[in-house]
């Protein structure tokens, strides 16, 4: 039997992060026929989305602190084996409602994404925990660009619940890998009682670099949901694009933010974190001042718009994992909980963005308002970071391990 506190391979943390991704996004090309073989309005069904990341914030909260209390294995097998057999439910429902409490339960997989990035926080000090996240990153970037493409896929080959079939030998087989190989990597969970939990959260809640770190994290996710929710518009309404080209040019932006990841993880154990979450600010905020400049002097091209959109997926790639690693460091016997706030905070904020992101665009402006959103969430991330920078020149903090 694998020893308890054997720390797990890279692979499983990256299959736990992809699986997640996978799990939100796979089956959106199946939507309208699922509408219609549930004979359920479309808006409902598309509750599968909304109401999973609802649901996801709300257990990302939970998730953490309780990985803190009873360790991150539990948590990550129960919550995953739930997955699994949620998915079976999701596969079989013949009825809207059933369908619904089946995909609620399906959030339980968020733990993928919220304890990998604990485990990781529990084996490393912060640059080399900023590193291995941004190698994960790099690696789970291919979900969300494959994900809708193989829904697409089995939809025409199997129907709709196939992929709902695949969830769940996917979840099948995750758990097999999670149970042999990830040992516990949190120390303290036999001794952190929830009375000292309590007594130490308020400690986290106060901290200014937590919350700097977190809205900086955020708000570069919520640069990238508001491409994905305006690029279809821009790409019809100016650009004629077929949804092949465009599913393409929305990969693009995930292959800018695989590069700066890559730049990150070779660079990144030799530079302070909140030295590459500016970088990556910077980088983030070039990219749609150039792209907006360019289309108001009348040689906005669709070259244009995805090139400023690779830029800022490339300062994402410089920001995200050294944001999070700040994040999980500022009180390390909390790391699980830490990540599961910030977690929560973005999904929230990426939630938020992409409801006023299809609210204001237009087909007449679709590329200035997009490009103009990305500009205020790449601001609104650097504003961020200079405060945590700021916070770091008045009171330094010391050495972590």
């Amino acid at each position: 039997m694998r020893p308890a506190q054997t720390p797990p391979h890279l692979l499983t943390l990256i299959l736990a992060n992809a699986l997640s991704v996978l799990t939100l996004n796979m089956f959106l090309p199946s939507l309208p026929k699922m509408a219609e073989a549930l004979q359920a309005d479309y808006g409902l069904v598309n509750l599968s989305v909304a109401g999973y990341l609802a649901i996801s914030a709300i257990l990302q909260l939970i998730m953490g602190p309780l990985s803190d209390r009873f360790g991150r294995r539990p948590v990550m097998l129960i919550s995953t084996a739930i997955f699994a057999g949620a998915s079976v439910g999701c596969a079989l429902a013949q009825d809207i409602w059933v369908f619904l409490g089946f995909r609620m339960l399906q959030a339980g997989i968020v733990s993928g994404q919220v304890l990998s990035r604990a485990v990781i926080r529990d084996l490393h000090e912060p640059k080399a925990a900023a590193k291995m996240l941004g190698h994960v990153a790099m690696a789970m970037a291919l979900a969300p660009m494959l994900g809708p493409m193989l829904g697409g896929g089995l939809d025409m080959a199997f129907g709709w619940r196939s992929s709902f079939v695949l969830y769940a030998v996917l979840g099948t087989f995750m758990l097999v890998i999670l149970w042999g190989d990830l040992g516990e990597t949190n120390p303290t969970s036999a001794s952190l009682s929830f009375r000292d939990q309590m007594r130490d959260y308020p400690e986290l809640f106060r901290s200014r670099r937590f919350w700097g770190y977190s809205l900086c994290y955020a708000f570069a996710v919520a640069g990238f949901f508001s491409f994905i929710t305006g690029a279809p518009l821009v790409a019809a309404a100016w650009y004629n694009l077929s949804p092949a080209a465009l599913g393409l040019g929305i990969g693009i932006i995930t292959l800018g933010f695989m590069a700066g990841n890559f730049v990150s993880g070779r660079i990144g154990a030799r530079s302070e974190l909140v030295t590459m979450v500016l970088a990556g600010r910077i980088f983030a905020t070039v990219g749609p001042v150039a792209g907006l400049a360019l289309f108001w002097s009348g040689m906005g091209t669709l070259w244009v718009f995805f090139g400023s959109a690779i830029v800022v997926g490339f300062g994402n790639g410089l920001t995200n994992a050294n944001a999070s690693a700040g994040v999980m460091s500022v009180r390390p016997r909390l790391a699980g909980s830490a990540s599961g706030l910030s977690g929560a905070m973005t999904v929230g904020l990426g939630a938020v963005m992409t409801s006023i992101t299809g609210a204001l665009v237009t087909p007449e402006h679709a590329p200035y308002i997009v490009l103009s959103i990305m500009l205020v969430t790449s601001i609104l991330g650097l504003l961020a970071a200079l405060y945590v920078r700021w916070v770091d020149q008045r009171d330094p903090l010391p050495p972590l391990n």
